[in-house]
């Protein structure tokens, strides 16, 4: 399918209750209103093709954006790809999913998440800590750094109080992750989320909450399902 294509088939599933939350959510820009699950059908007949990922990003439209990222191919995606689109993300679902999903696949996930982290730009920040929280769900333990996780969960405790509202959020989804998908540091992640208590986030107009991370992994681990990892970050 070429970009003009996609483009089209995107408009016709315009859904106005669909935008409508999406906009309590934050959305802001260009966009038609796409249920995730529409986009699916689209994903089905492209599969990964990297040159039209590329193509719909540019476009700056919200629901192409975040359709580029199902269909992104992480083998081709350099840094350079990668640092643009955390840079003209505009919009939560892009950079909190969207990017974090495709650079923890990619070849540069560690690497770009440890500097994201650093950015004064909030959606830059909370794009790398999204992309920890993607990373360690996908990375045999073995590969992973825990030492350097065990450092990030500490400047977790230090720091999320007094961090930009959505690096909050994102800071207690790495919480999260790396407490049920690395065993080794889920007792860490867990005594970090007690000493950290409630995590106030300003969600929009919606009735979305903050999960309590310690609570989380405490089911996680209920379920058995501690240090289950994921083929794929991206859904």
């Amino acid at each position: 399918m070429t970009k003009n294509e996609v483009m089209a088939e995107l408009e016709n599933m315009a859904d106005e209750h669909i935008k409508r939350i999406y906009i309590n959510r934050g959305a802001t820009g260009d966009f038609f209103g796409v249920r995730i699950g529409d986009m699916k059908a689209i994903v089905k007949k492209v599969k990964k093709d990297h040159t039209l990922a590329k193509e719909l990003y540019d476009t700056g439209n919200g629901d192409a954006m975040y359709l580029a990222g199902l269909i992104a191919d992480e083998t081709k995606m350099t840094k350079a790809d990668l640092e643009r689109w955390a840079k003209n993300a505009h919009a939560e679902w892009h950079n909190e999913f969207t990017v974090p999903w495709v650079a923890a696949e990619s070849a540069h996930g560690w690497e770009l998440a440890k500097k994201w982290i650093d950015a004064k730009d909030e959606k830059i920040a909370a794009c790398g800590w999204g992309t920890f929280a993607s990373y360690v769900g996908l990375v045999d333990d073995d590969k992973l750094d825990l030492k350097t996780l065990d450092k990030l969960i500490k400047r977790v405790v230090r720091e999320i109080h007094t961090a930009p509202n959505r690096v909050r959020y994102t800071m207690n989804t790495f919480l999260i992750a790396v407490g049920s998908a690395v065993p080794a540091l889920t007792d860490t992640a867990v005594e970090a989320a007690r000493k950290i208590g409630p995590v106030e986030v300003d969600m929009g107009d919606t009735s979305c909450k903050v999960p309590a991370a310690d609570q989380y992994i405490l089911k996680i681990k209920k379920a058995g399902k501690l240090g289950k990892k994921r083929k794929s970050a991206r859904c």
